[in-house]
């Protein structure tokens, strides 16, 4: 027992801090803990019909303390005192503004309560008409293209267009922001006690697949670049940063207040933060020629290349391709769906407005609502999967959330197509089903374009464990099988893998997965007559994909 040492990886997801202890023998989970925002929870800061999505810095904070103290109080001081290491992953980008100290501003009184002081969340569309301009510059007015190594089109999702809109639109802010933040780089920063902006370890996988930063051009874009696109961001990139730090590396060790907040030893080694679809993919042990889809409110697709094999290619329409941003050593790739259970999430609350309606008169109880809240997604399921696949129609574009990948474009809308009198609730889930599957095959399809070709899938996330006809589906469309990882916390899992690198324990991560992965759960396989089906209908997504992507632009 006394050989035993233990880590700890966190996850910041959207809605919560999942937390896991694992052994770093054998990858074994020996506890965990779920914390959920209190004030996103209430819908605090958020306003969806403007596609404005913000998390106050405290939500973060009180979930850290409250997941990893209840989790290490219940394993007892033989395994907390054997803790060596946490790795932190959390969403991405999502930046926020910070004064000399470091300090969130909406950590301060005077801004407490003000939305553009806070974390602007990966999925906060305020920015589309910045990222429109920042490419613009890009394409038209700059002797280098700062946006190849990120598919080529800059996205309202990351962090120059959401900075430079909140600049745009809050002159308080404009005047007290000395600096800026990604999540993935606060935490760390915040355990460490390392608050200078100037000073803080910066994640490589945050900056160069969503900042452009690159060691072509000697960090992030120039000043002049910057200028062209808004002369508000005149001297921003001087307080920024100009290195950038893998995750395998320790951020600092952890300070002696946080480590009496959380019950840990003193001293213990922080890793550098990553986004949690990037260690969620070494959590489901990603390699080269495997691409994980972490599938969830969105999809985030994943892949690894070795430089001599990925060469000079520049993958088009991607979200990235960054050396070391997923594995050190390797060029990590990445792309992704802005909504993929977000749209099922959506067609369920669309069908549940009646009954809101009703619980909100006291017809039915809260309790009620909740079981059918819980219920109608599985039933749609079920009765999807009994419809016959000689019905063509409706056909649905996955574009409710705009599209992530194959390149970007966050005006785009979503469609379905094909209605009649005779279409029914389950009819329309299948399309909508199988419109987030194409929308996967279209992505698939990019990569092989430019010479990037996977020889397995693997899902992992909320989707994988609980929606069967979901990865059916994808099988089909895709036409090959689709693995599932077994770990429940692939990003806490992959977390914890950068943990023990930084403390030392793996030398390096390829070491550490292979020691701490934990297999398959489960393996969908694509049906022969079912794959003609869909290789048919595919064809009719990419002609609506064609007529339909000018007019559902705003």
């Amino acid at each position: 027992m006394s050989d035993k040492r233990y880590v700890i990886g966190v996850d910041f997801g959207t809605d919560s801090v999942r937390s896991i202890i694992v052994d770093t023998e054998n990858g074994s989970e020996i506890a965990s803990n779920v914390s959920f925002y209190k004030r996103w929870a209430k819908g605090l800061y958020c306003d969806p019909a403007k596609n404005q999505f913000r998390q106050h810095p405290i939500d973060y904070v009180e979930s850290l303390e409250e997941s990893i103290r209840t989790m290490v109080k219940s394993v007892g001081s033989d395994v907390a005192d054997r803790i060596v290491g946490i790795g932190v992953d959390t969403t991405g980008s999502t930046p926020a503004p910070v004064n000399e100290n470091g300090q969130v501003l909406a950590l301060l009184d005077e801004f407490k309560d003000n939305p553009n002081a806070m974390f602007i969340l990966w999925k906060d569309h305020t920015a589309v008409e910045e990222a429109e301009e920042i490419n613009y510059v890009a394409w038209n007015e700059s002797p280098v293209d700062y946006t190849k190594y990120v598919g080529g089109v800059y996205s309202s999702e990351w962090f120059w267009a959401k900075i430079l809109h909140v600049l745009r639109n809050d002159a308080e802010i404009r005047k007290s922001a000395f600096s800026w933040i990604e999540h993935t780089d606060w935490i760390p920063a915040l355990l460490t006690g390392n608050s200078d902006p100037l000073k803080i370890k910066r994640s490589r996988c945050a900056a160069g697949h969503k900042a452009m930063w690159s060691e072509e051009w000697g960090g992030l874009p120039p000043e002049d670049f910057l200028i062209k696109v808004d002369s508000l961001l005149k001297g921003l990139r001087s307080r920024l940063y100009t290195d950038t730090y893998t995750s395998d590396i320790s951020a600092g060790k952890l300070t002696d207040e946080w480590a009496k907040k959380l019950g840990l030893p003193r001293g213990i080694d922080v890793a550098v933060g990553a986004f949690d679809a990037h260690m969620g993919a070494v959590g489901s042990g990603i390699r080269p020629r495997t691409l994980i889809k972490i599938m969830g409110t969105s999809c985030c697709d994943m892949a690894v290349a070795k430089h001599e094999e990925i060469g000079k290619k520049l993958i088009k329409g991607i979200c990235g391709q960054v050396d070391g941003s997923i594995i050190p050593g390797m060029v990590g790739l990445e792309a992704g769906q802005s909504a993929f259970g977000d749209i099922y999430a959506w067609y369920r609350d669309v069908l549940l407005w009646t009954i809101k309606k009703l619980a909100g008169a006291g017809v039915i109880t809260e309790d009620q609502l909740e079981n059918y809240k819980g219920r109608i997604l599985s039933d749609l399921s079920a009765e999807a999967a009994k419809l016959d696949d000689d019905w063509e129609w409706p056909i649905s574009l996955d574009w409710h959330n705009g599209r992530r990948s194959p390149f970007a474009d966050q005006k785009l809308k979503g469609a379905i197509i094909g209605l009649t009198l005779g279409t029914d609730a389950s009819r329309i889930y299948k399309s909508l089903v199988e419109a987030t599957a194409f929308g996967a095959r279209a992505i698939i399809d990019r990569f092989k374009e430019d010479g990037v070709e996977f020889d397995e899938i693997v899902a992992s996330g909320g989707i994988p464990k609980k929606s069967p006809y979901v990865m059916q589906v994808l099988s089909d469309v895709l036409g090959i099988p689709v693995k599932v990882a077994k770990a429940e916390q692939a990003g806490a899992l992959g977390a914890s893998m950068f943990a023990s690198v930084a403390a030392g324990v793996y030398e390096k991560v390829e070491d550490a997965q292979a020691k701490m992965e934990q297999g398959f759960e489960k393996t969908y396989t694509p049906g022969k007559e079912r794959v003609e089906y869909y290789n048919n209908l595919y064809g009719k997504y990419l002609e609506f994909v064609k007529l339909l992507e000018k007019p559902l632009r705003k």
